[in-house]
């Protein structure tokens, strides 16, 4: 028994494989866009992720071949009306995704056909992203009077550089998986995106699960600090990690010539 066995979604689904917990956004009528709903529940994920240790990895995907997530609700959107429902809905939305990011775990997309809008914002905030070969990725609000407002133009920018940023925002075109990454904006193209999701979750829980963890809160922090501050910064965490168990059994591992055991202490 799993802790998601406690809980019921509606638009979500969570499975459990040992470590690694695959989240599942499944509302294939609407090609899995996020409604309220789905955004309320996936910051409910989120919090029961974080607190669940048996936890080591997220894998988060959409059912169906046909989207990842295609986007934010339409429907709802066109109900908005004035400055400060726009921006409450926008700070919503951005928490979610922080929510996400911010998990000490490694987080990793799985995207099968298209990641739109707040589909790619969603994957944007995880650590690595995997596509298959038939994904389509962008972020098309200027052609609804939008811009994106989950922390794509922050994080997209920062990811792959902020002319091919402005680039894929300011003309709202759609790149499929292959020009998704060579631009680096996907990490892995596969046939099968779930299954090499899996497979790169594995190599990493391979690692010192302290490490994983601190890897994340270094470059989370440098990136919104100086390079001095964030210099800093890693020699702080560097220490932490020396004093660790598993800094011992790791360097105990390497020079005996065996496979280092992990308890994450």
């Amino acid at each position: 028994m799993t802790i998601f066995e406690e809980y019921e979604f509606s638009t979500l689904q969570i499975d459990q494989h040992g470590a690694i917990a695959v989240l599942t956004i499944n509302r294939q009528s609407a090609l899995n866009a996020l409604n309220g709903e789905t955004l309320s529940e996936l910051a409910q994920v989120t919090d029961i992720v974080a607190e669940n240790a048996e936890i080591s990895a997220l894998i988060i995907t959409g059912a169906g071949d046909r989207a990842f997530v295609a986007g934010a609700d339409i429907g709802e959107l066109s109900q908005l009306d004035g400055v400060f429902a726009g921006r409450e809905m926008a700070l919503a939305g951005q928490d979610v995704m922080h929510g996400v990011a911010s998990l000490p775990i490694p987080t990793i997309a799985a995207i099968g056909g298209y990641a739109l809008g707040g589909g790619l914002e969603l994957a944007l905030a995880c650590d690595v992203r995997v596509a298959s070969r038939s994904a389509r990725l962008g972020l098309p609000e200027v052609s609804l009077g939008l811009l994106p407002g989950f922390g794509g133009t922050q994080r997209l920018s920062r990811l792959i550089g902020s002319g091919r940023a402005l680039d894929l925002m300011l003309t709202a075109r759609q790149v499929d998986a292959e020009e998704a990454h060579s631009m680096g904006l996907v990490n892995y193209l596969a046939d099968d995106a779930l299954q090499k999701a899996r497979e790169v979750a594995e190599a990493m829980l391979r690692n010192a699960p302290i490490a994983l963890s601190l890897v994340k809160e270094a470059v989370r922090r440098g990136l919104d600090t100086t390079l001095e501050l964030g210099l800093e910064n890693e020699a702080d965490l560097f220490g932490m990690c020396v004093a660790t168990q598993d800094f011992k059994e790791g360097t105990q591992a390497f020079l005996g010539k065996r496979k280092a055991t992990f308890r994450g202490e």
